[in-house]
């Protein structure tokens, strides 16, 4: 399980993100103050790093160069306001990204998976069954041969590949694709775009392999899974 460090004095906020974080198969270390962070960093390695720019003893600027000079891992900024002047001194001082408060939670869950993904701690590629999916590229195979998915099949199809054991729920893939497409989509187009997908991937999209229905609950990836 990835490990978040997160740096953030609003207990409210950081129990939300505590509690997000971990139903995505994140583990969180969580600093309330400059200084603690500072002894965290000392003392545990982390893969990603979740930094709030306004802290009761300082900022999150210092702790942001004080990870960085200490460990190979991503930062991104939780910031209140959209100062551009914060945000600009943030990401100079080496922070891979921001995000302004209040945040859509899927919105955060995917900039924390791509800024992993960009440090290698996450899978780039993705093959199950006969299917090849090449996240960096955006490229999806079938039998060698390239299959062509719009862009709300393609964020189903990387739900499913990015929580390779989980069940996924309606209410979940509603909230994913809603936050990528950012047009209308309810249970009865959700079902449409499933066997539209199913056509595309399955060599029987009546008795899929992939993409398994969980009666009652919603999805889950079946077959075998690798990944690299």
């Amino acid at each position: 399980m990835k490990q978040i460090f997160l740096v953030e004095d609003d207990k409210e906020i950081a129990k939300n993100l505590n509690r997000l974080l971990y139903t995505e198969g994140f583990a969180i270390v969580h600093a309330s103050t400059q200084k603690e962070a500072f002894s965290m960093i000392a003392k545990g390695r982390y893969d990603l790093a979740l930094v709030d720019i306004s802290l009761p003893d300082g900022n999150g600027f210092a702790v942001c160069t004080e990870i960085k000079q200490t460990q190979n891992i991503p930062v991104i900024f939780l910031t209140a306001s959209g100062d551009e002047a914060s945000v600009v001194t943030g990401l100079n001082m080496g922070a891979d990204d921001y995000i302004t408060k209040p945040f859509r939670p899927r919105e955060l869950a995917a900039r924390i998976e791509n800024a992993l993904r960009k440090y290698g701690s996450t899978p780039s590629t993705f093959d199950i069954c006969d299917v090849h999916v090449d996240v960096a590229n955006g490229v999806v195979k079938k039998d060698g041969k390239e299959v062509f998915l719009s862009a709300l099949e393609y964020r189903l199809l990387l739900v499913f590949v990015n929580n390779p054991r989980s069940i996924i729920t309606r209410d979940r893939l509603l909230d994913e694709v809603w936050d990528a497409s950012g047009e209308f989509v309810n249970n009865n187009t959700l079902t449409v775009y499933i066997k539209r997908l199913r056509e595309k991937i399955e060599d029987d999209p009546a008795d899929p392999r992939i993409i398994l229905t969980v009666h009652g609950t919603g999805y889950r990836l079946g077959g075998k899974y690798v990944s690299e």
